[in-house]
């Protein structure tokens, strides 16, 4: 897991399909809509079961949560970095603000949530893109258009690396000698 190394970052698929969306699947699972929400929480579980336990740093956390998947985009360090040239995307985190997670009050326009009645200690009150307020307390500040698409460059170390890794543990038919056509 994320202590042993064998994560490098806790993201989310936040896909926001409510309860009637989620009941297209009764009587067949696979028509059921993929994902849950989990966005404005993500952060805020991990850091109460994470570095309020003890089994993450405040330095892990950080990785996990922004420097390692900018690394693997290859968009580090304009991203997840607090250096000169990078785009200054903060987040302000108050480790002692505290709330009960609860659907009510999401900004997702989901009506359930999964971590509903959990109570978490360690929130964020400022979120900046580029150096600009883009959430205070809770409420977005952002105007339309304020984001900015991220160039990359393709095919990276770590695209080569995740590629050569599918090759080698992709499924391989075994050539068997002695072993009757029935399989038995």
């Amino acid at each position: 897991g994320l202590q042993a190394g064998s994560l490098q970052v806790v993201a989310t698929d936040h896909c926001a399909f409510t309860t009637e969306q989620k009941r297209f699947g009764v009587g067949d699972f696979t028509q059921i809509p993929n994902g849950t929400g989990g966005l404005e929480d993500r952060m805020p579980m991990l850091w109460t079961y994470g570095v309020k336990t003890g089994r993450l740093t405040m330095n892990e956390f950080v990785a996990v949560t922004s420097s390692n998947i900018a690394k693997i985009l290859n968009i580090y360090p304009k991203k997840g970095a607090i250096l000169v040239g990078s785009d200054a995307d903060l987040v302000v985190w108050d480790p002692s603000l505290k709330k009960t997670i609860t659907a009510d009050k999401q900004q997702s326009a989901i009506d359930y949530n999964v971590f509903e009645g959990k109570k978490v200690e360690g929130l964020p009150r400022y979120t900046m893109t580029r150096g600009e307020v883009a959430i205070e307390e809770g409420a977005i500040k952002t105007q339309e258009g304020h984001g900015q698409f991220v160039k990359r460059e393709p095919f990276q170390a770590v695209n080569k690396a995740l590629s050569e890794w599918k090759q080698i543990t992709a499924p391989r038919k075994v050539q068997r000698t002695g072993i009757p056509a029935s399989g038995v």
